[in-house]
């Protein structure tokens, strides 16, 4: 039962970060234009129908929800979803970094 749980909730994450992806390589680009880019969200949301949704726990999974639903709003330019795209990508690569114990400027005070 558990392992079934977090299959699906790996499936889901994987989507997530499949759309944000997209949305995110979309947003880059130099001939940006709002229409295609919203037709482009829209078909990429029917990923979401092959997959359930589950209840997401870290903090990283549930911004990556937020700013999936925040690509579908229609009320967000690219600007303000291109700042959203840079604080959830600071958000993932926050939880990468090792902690001050286990660098070696913090051994060599001791």
């Amino acid at each position: 039962m558990k392992n079934d749980e977090k299959s699906l909730r790996v499936k889901y994450v994987r989507a997530l970060e499949k759309f944000t992806n997209s949305a995110v390589s979309a947003l880059k680009r130099e001939d940006f234009d709002l229409t295609l880019f919203r037709e482009r969200m829209q078909k990429n949301a029917k990923i979401f129908e092959k997959v359930q949704a589950v209840f997401l726990d870290s903090t990283y999974t549930k911004a990556l929800e937020v700013f999936v639903n925040d690509c579908l709003d229609e009320n967000l330019n690219q600007k303000e979803l291109s700042s959203k795209a840079n604080a959830l990508y600071k958000l993932k690569n926050n939880q990468s970094y090792k902690k001050d114990k286990y660098k070696i400027k913090f051994k060599d005070e001791y």
